[in-house]
């Protein structure tokens, strides 16, 4: 048998009209004891209100934007009147009292011990967790401050959170932050040092209170744990609240639940837009995100980013000695953007190979005349491009890129190949077109336009846009091998580094050749190890026979 129980809103301190911001259980859902029901947040904090007991939803009386008060009904609850849960709603208040919090550590201790602070005077105040309630090992996930900050009385030092509810801890004294001691994912206790405070005195310091008398928190920290009166049964066991100050400018705005949530993924969730009532993060907004971002590949992460890669230290080099700031160039920063991006949103595999191109060699340096009259210079990396887009033929699925949604594979049937140049202000891509329509001559004469064009700073979006694959070639540099990395949203990219003649095998005896190495990078959401090394086989036994191409 069962019955229908009502679900009140229960003492959460001095917060009146909280508004509801989300509602985590629905009609018909079977719920535990301590479950979270809803989510409330005030202009300080946000908490999540538990199930008093277990059993099935029966009716949401509460809707999201709603303001609602102690004792306001939330929704009615079926449980079986038989049993450990039908006692409890009959008489919910007969629960083991919460067993006291330890008297937290006086938090002017150390100013006791010496002789009161004249009105003026500096002096650092240490500031400890004030007391919280009943929380054990609660987790630091935001340090607000640093070593040096300034803040004003009530001002945040660090983010709270349990698994339900998330509170902010307030400087008890204006001044600057010294000694900062805690980290993000430390867990703290009442009474554990957080930092001292700097500041003057105003008049002498007070002294701890007595050993009998408990210490009080901060006046901006509120203890859910109120006085009970004569006859009050005791409370049930609830999120314990603290009222910081306001939140720094740009706060994500999300339950703890979510801010858990995106945690455990690595989202930092001042990158997330919110969809909520007043631009409330939901966890489908962080897992949205998240798909976004493996779509796209990672966004830009200057510093501590959406992933949460730890910033750089700052050092001042010129401790060791003379040093000079220059700006990077306006390429440089935009390709570095790009290339940053690309590198942590890319799953790179690089794969390392040779080709033979001692007759390919002396084909191209038996154009030479025949190149002369149609104008251009013919070097290496027409043939190469050739070579390349049959690949790409044979191969269609280094000619694709990945759709934004993850799961699909964009096949693309025209074969442009963009081609690295280096240029006085930096690296730029022009995307040479319709590569398999063209003969060696007008490849030729399209390199000399784009690279041309690309030196003097000429070449318009339009002209690095369209790319199916790219080529960075260091041969004309040096070098042996190298990993360059895939130019997003392209899947693969193309090394090639300087040909030398070695030694080689013909079965009689070792003969000079022309080998060069080359190394081809790529997406391995898109490419495997066996497509990757057949790709480069099958290139390099183009390369090392032209004739390949004709078949």
């Amino acid at each position: 048998m069962s019955q229908t129980i009502e679900v009140q809103l229960p003492d959460i301190g001095d917060f009146k009209d909280v508004e509801v911001i989300e509602i985590l259980v629905a009609p018909g859902d079977v719920i535990q004891p301590e479950q979270s029901l809803i989510t409330l947040e005030s202009d300080k904090a946000t908490m999540e209100i538990p199930a008093p007991q277990g059993g099935r939803v029966a009716e949401v009386k509460v809707a999201i934007g709603d303001k609602i008060n102690q004792g306001d009904l939330i929704l009615l609850l079926e449980a079986d009147a038989d049993g450990d849960a039908a006692a409890e709603a009959e008489a919910p208040a007969q629960e083991a009292p919460v067993d006291e919090a330890p008297a937290p550590a006086p938090v002017a201790a150390a100013q006791s011990e010496s002789a009161p602070a004249a009105a003026g005077e500096v002096q650092r105040l240490p500031v400890t967790v004030p007391d919280i309630g009943d929380f054990k090992d609660v987790e630091v996930v935001e340090v607000l401050v640093s070593d040096g900050d300034s803040v004003e009385k009530e001002g945040s030092l660090i983010t709270l959170e349990t698994d339900k509810a998330t509170m902010e801890i307030p400087s008890p004294y204006e001044g600057t932050v010294r000694d900062l001691k805690v980290a993000v994912g430390d867990r703290v206790n009442q009474g554990d040092f957080l930092c001292e405070i700097e500041t003057r005195a105003e008049a002498p310091a007070v002294s701890a209170p007595a050993a009998s008398e408990p210490t009080q928190a901060p006046a901006s920290v509120a203890s859910a744990q109120h006085e009970r009166r004569p006859g009050e049964k005791p409370a049930r066991k609830r999120p314990v609240i603290a009222r910081p100050s306001d939140a720094p400018k740009g706060r994500a705005h999300a339950s703890p639940a979510v801010r858990r949530f995106a945690r455990e993924l690595g989202v930092d969730l001042l990158h997330v837009p919110g969809s909520g009532p007043k631009g409330r993060i939901t966890k489908e907004d962080v897992q949205a995100f998240v798909k976004r971002t493996l779509a796209e590949g990672a966004p830009a992460v200057a510093a501590s980013g959406p992933l949460q890669l730890p910033r750089p230290p700052e050092i001042d080099f010129s401790q060791f000695g003379e040093v000079e700031e220059i700006e990077l160039g306006r390429i440089k920063k935009i390709s570095g953007k790009h290339l940053h991006n690309a590198w942590l949103g890319i799953p790179h595999v690089t794969q390392f190979d040779e080709a033979d191109i001692t007759e390919l060699e002396a084909f191209r340096k038996g154009l030479k005349a025949q190149a002369e009259k149609e104008g251009v210079k013919l070097t290496f990396m027409p043939f190469l491009m050739k070579a390349l887009a049959a690949a790409l033929k044979e191969y269609p699925q280094f000619n694709a890129s990945l759709a934004p949604d993850g799961e699909h594979l964009i096949l693309k049937k025209y074969l442009h190949i963009g081609i690295a140049v280096d240029t006085p202000n930096g690296l730029m891509v022009p995307v040479v077109r319709d590569v398999d329509k063209k003969g060696v001559f007008e490849l030729a004469r399209d390199l000399m336009d784009v690279s041309s064009r690309a030196r003097e700073g000429k070449l318009s979006p339009a002209d690095m846009q369209g790319g199916c694959i790219s080529i960075s070639s260091l041969g004309g540099i040096g070098g042996t091998q190298f990993t360059p990395i895939v130019n997003a949203p392209e899947v693969a990219i193309l090394g090639v580094s300087r040909a030398e003649m070695k030694p080689k095998w013909n079965g009689v005896d070792f003969e000079p050749r022309l080998i060069m190495p080359f190394s081809l990078s790529y997406d391995h959401r898109v490419i495997d190890g066996a497509e990757g090394v057949r790709f480069t086989t099958y290139l390099g036994q183009l390369l090392s026979d032209i004739r390949r191409l004709v078949l």
